[in-house]
């Protein structure tokens, strides 16, 4: 066994919320957000990205998201609500996946943004020499790949070699993207 395995990462934001009078951390989703979040949790299966560990900011609608997520996908991830995902910051997010222990080789990070569009930016940040996935659309000229943003329910896919605490910007590749508009 190679002592340098690869790593997957996916981004998930939360889907579509509701904005009734409450304090942010406890809106619930919309609508569309129950409709959306079982239909990428469908898609993560058929697309085979089964998480060994997931860790869901203790927000009310990412906590919603993954209830409606994890039937879709099967399987019996540990799951960890994590107070500090919340309105964290790219850098924030970086921390907490990569303090995930070595025994996980697949993790799902259901957050928000602007932390998490600005975390999955900074990861796939290639270097100079580095192609651009097929179906994502190279930066014009030599210059850095334009920002990615996540919309509700949009995944982000990214695979590097190492252990989670080896992960930094620009040293994984995005694999894939999608959003529910998409499916």
């Amino acid at each position: 066994m190679a002592s340098d395995p690869t790593r997957r990462l996916i981004l998930l934001r939360h889907a579509k919320s509701d904005w009734p009078d409450m304090p942010d951390r406890d809106r619930p989703l919309a609508k569309r957000g129950r409709r959306d979040a079982p239909r990428i949790g469908r898609w993560l299966r058929e697309q085979g990205y089964q998480p060994d560990v997931v860790v869901v900011s203790a927000a009310t609608r990412t906590r919603q998201t993954w209830d409606l997520v994890a039937p879709e996908l099967g399987g019996s991830p540990a799951v960890h609500f994590e107070p500090r995902a919340y309105a964290a910051s790219a850098l924030s997010l970086l921390y907490l996946v990569q303090e995930l222990p070595d025994r996980y080789h697949t993790a799902l990070l259901i957050a928000h943004n602007p932390g998490l569009s600005d975390l999955a930016t900074s990861l796939a940040a290639p270097p100079e020499t580095a192609p651009a996935p097929p179906d994502i659309a190279p930066a014009a000229g030599n210059g850095p790949r334009p920002a990615l943003s996540l919309p509700t329910a949009a995944v982000a896919v990214f695979e590097f070699p190492g252990d989670w605490p080896s992960l930094t910007p620009g040293h994984a590749r995005l694999t894939n993207l999608t959003t529910p508009a998409d499916l």
